[in-house]
């Protein structure tokens, strides 16, 4: 846009005026930092003559439906032929009811645009397609340790789809109490997937950054601390039973 724009000889200020934004906001689009609306590549079209060339960009000005530091994770998750996931605080995304999700979402701070909450929402939803909509079907293992299940925000019918999941042939779902707890069960969650290719990666998150890792030391490291709070973990009828137990009780 701003090749066009100094190729026509039009100011910033100009585009700005007759797009009815600030001449920061259009510096700000050219520049990448934030998204081109459609009224401005029209408008940019017309007062540069660009003869449809800026106007047919408009196609690609689709929000990413993940955030920047999940984007690579989500592409993995999308070819992943198994899946293992241990969460300490949180519903793991792929076994959240969309009340819950949207209780996560629409409460960061930042807020985010409500464009942007819906979308990541029914993103977040599209994901789960992961658990029957895949031949042959992925393998599932998810690890929640037992404050998770005790969030306020997580109700009854979060808790029964923990249920429903975990009667998956392709799900294992275990829960580890508070009792049992070890070390390495209190330093954040941490994911390990395994692509078609048999490759495999290491995923831990945190509140400002994330790290994706196909070095095989930290695979290996990440893949140790997850058998080990499996081991203490209860075993997958007993977390069935323990979870039953905390919906009657929520009921």
């Amino acid at each position: 846009m701003k090749r066009w724009r100094t190729k026509a000889n039009v100011s910033r200020e100009q585009l700005a005026e007759a797009a009815n934004y600030s001449p920061d906001t259009i510096k700000s689009m050219e520049q990448g930092v934030r998204m081109p609306t459609p009224r401005v590549l029209d408008v940019a079209d017309e007062l540069c003559r660009a003869e449809g060339l800026l106007s047919a960009a408009k196609d690609y000005l689709s929000r990413e439906k993940f955030p920047a530091r999940a984007q690579e994770f989500m592409e993995r998750e999308r070819e992943a032929i198994s899946l293992g996931w241990y969460e300490v605080a949180l519903v793991p995304g792929l076994l959240q009811t969309e009340g819950y999700a949207r209780a996560l979402i629409e409460n960061r701070h930042p807020p985010l645009e409500q464009d942007t909450v819906e979308e990541r929402i029914a993103a977040r939803m599209e994901r789960q397609a992961i658990f029957t909509g895949r031949k042959p079907p992925v393998s599932l293992s998810f690890t929640l340790y037992e404050a998770v299940l005790r969030n306020p925000m997580v109700d009854a019918t979060q808790l029964s789809r923990l249920l429903e999941a975990s009667m998956l042939r392709n799900v294992v779902l275990q829960v580890l109490p508070f009792e049992r707890v070890i070390s390495d069960a209190i330093m954040g969650p941490m994911m390990l997937l395994e692509s078609r290719d048999h490759e495999r990666f290491a995923f831990t998150e945190g509140p400002f950054a994330s790290e994706l890792s196909a070095d095989p030391g930290v695979v290996s490291r990440v893949s140790e601390r997850l058998s080990m709070i499996r081991a203490q973990a209860l075993s997958p009828a007993e977390s069935a039973c323990f979870i039953e137990g905390m919906v009657d009780r929520r009921e």
